[in-house]
């Protein structure tokens, strides 16, 4: 059972695709601005280490298991 706003991580054949990160109404604003803060973060971790996406999320998948 999911607890109320709880982050859902969304899977494509066991492999993560995807993030849904619940905010409330009175949060959007705040939520578009962690979220763009969150993919600048992300782009700048994967420049520094010199990987790509698809392999960051191999290596995700694979940690996972």
């Amino acid at each position: 059972m999911m607890g109320a706003g709880e982050t859902l991580v969304i899977e494509r054949h066991g492999e993560p695709i995807g993030f849904y990160v619940p905010i409330t109404a009175k949060d959007r604003k705040a939520g578009r601005k962690a979220l763009g803060r969150l993919g600048a973060a992300v782009d700048q971790l994967l420049a520094s280490a010199h990987v790509d996406e698809d392999e960051l999320v191999s290596e995700v998948s694979r940690r996972r298991r």
